[in-house]
């Protein structure tokens, strides 16, 4: 388990194992996702996962609005400065919630709710107090639910935070990525410091129990000094978890990230190292518990003490603490979850809304997992999550001779044991300190669908 007093990271291992690789917010991912939908059989799998006795529900609502486009952002958004666009949207999200839940048990409760973007914040106060009608309308809501909205302090208002407490949001998510000025002009995001302390102070004042800060590395323009003075800056506010992320390039995927090849120089991937390695280590010297990967928390944090106990979950959401539900998403793009299904929503807002006035969910895309892709699913998240394969326990849950079955992938880890990436124990394998930011390299070993070659994924590192 990750400790606080984490060691140096070993660069040159890094140097060695980075290679492009997907991030297991699912396994499948989402590449493998198919338009032919009939054979998925996918709402009869909704009647399955609403059997007797099923767990808790995870809701997920994509607010896709932004007024400026944030040149990095490999986000599915819309650009508009029309407020009237959050009303329209937010008819279709009450459709869609009707089409569904006659396919759900209502009484299931939910314990996990997050409204992503875009930018949520461009929605009006009210059309938030809206939302939150909606939701408490249709759903149970847990008395403990985890309630987490993202932020952009650009879009933010006094009335907003007060909004969000009001339909019971807890926790917050702020994207800030670089403090630096020059930064922030080349990737088209100004955003000064003090409009970050004043949204701080705001949702700390209501009563947000956990606020997480996002930051990227590998944007245009930044250093090694550069981005260490970022993470000082950003310490300041004490945020309670952080998401240090390396920028993805994916210019074929997301094609107004070309402007970067057009105008600027992207850090080579030495400085990309350094800068990663340089918060790392401001974060742990300030009492952050590296979760692993990119994950930063502190040691009271709920998420830390998951990371610790071995009670983390990974969702579409990224690392999560509440295990075991069933995620429903609304809105364009947003994918939801059963025990072995994926659906994703159409991309576009006239297909959705298409879908949507025709009386159907607008479903685009799915996939149905097999029994071994459950199977690896479960071997890739423990690794993602548990930091360990535990031989025997995965023996026994997956019914089969772990060890046996899996010995070729098992046999691709040797260099990375070797190497101190993984070390053996009685019993199984479990990941080091040095190795938390290669999970995904060791994830892969075990991934099915990966094409040596394919350009489908961001760097690992």
């Amino acid at each position: 388990m990750p400790s606080a007093s984490s060691p140096a990271l070993d660069l040159d291992l890094i140097r060695k194992y980075a290679v492009p690789g997907p991030r297991y917010t699912s396994y499948p991912p989402a590449t493998q996702f198919t338009a032919e939908l009939a054979p998925l059989g996918l709402e009869e799998a909704i009647r399955q996962d609403n059997a007797p006795g099923a767990g808790p529900l995870s809701l997920y609502f994509h607010l896709p609005f932004c007024e400026t486009r944030c040149w990095f952002c490999g986000c599915n958004t819309v650009i508009t400065r029309r407020r009237d666009s959050a009303g329209e949207y937010l008819d279709g999200l009450a459709r869609e919630v009707q089409l569904t839940t006659p396919l759900l048990d209502r009484a299931r409760p939910v314990s996990q709710i997050h409204f992503g973007g875009g930018t949520p914040t461009f929605f009006p106060p009210d059309e938030l107090r809206r939302l939150g009608a909606l939701i408490h309308e249709n759903f149970s809501v847990a008395p403990d639910c985890e309630f987490s909205v993202e932020v952009d302090p650009r879009r933010l208002e006094h009335d907003h935070v007060r909004s969000l407490r009001e339909i019971g949001a807890n926790r917050a998510s702020l994207g800030i990525q670089d403090t630096n000025p020059a930064v922030q002009v080349a990737v088209h995001r100004i955003q000064p410091q003090e409009l970050n302390r004043q949204a701080f102070a705001w949702l700390r004042a209501a009563g947000f129990g956990s606020i997480n800060v996002d930051l990227i590395y590998g944007l245009p323009l930044q250093t090694p000094e550069s981005f260490a003075h970022t993470i000082d800056e950003v310490l300041t506010l004490e945020p309670d978890r952080l998401s240090v992320v390396g920028y993805a390039h994916v210019p074929w995927i997301k094609p107004a990230q070309k402007i970067f090849e057009q105008q600027h120089t992207l850090p080579e991937s030495e400085a990309r190292l350094a800068m990663f390695a340089v918060a790392r280590e401001k974060l742990t010297a300030a009492g952050y518990l590296d979760v692993g990967l990119d994950h930063f928390a502190k040691p009271g944090d709920e998420l830390a003490a998951a990371a610790l106990s071995g009670g983390l979950h990974r969702n579409f959401q990224g690392y999560s603490t509440r295990a075991g539900a069933s995620l429903y998403a609304f809105g364009i793009s947003s994918i939801s979850q059963t025990a072995d299904t994926f659906r994703q929503n159409h991309k576009t807002l006239p297909e959705w809304q298409s879908a949507l006035a025709a009386g159907r969910l607008p479903i685009e895309k799915g996939y149905r997992l097999s029994a071994e892709d459950q199977r690896r699913r479960t071997i890739i998240m423990s690794i993602m999550c548990d930091r360990r394969l535990d031989f025997a326990a995965l023996s026994a849950e997956l019914r089969l001779d772990f060890a046996g079955t899996y010995a070729t992938e098992l046999g691709a880890l040797e260099d990375l044991i070797t190497d101190g990436v993984l070390r053996r124990e009685d019993g199984g394998l479990s990941v080091t300190e040095v190795g938390l930011p290669l999970l995904r390299v060791i994830a892969m070993k075990f991934d099915a669908y990966l094409r040596p070659g394919a350009k489908k994924h961001s760097q690992t590192i």
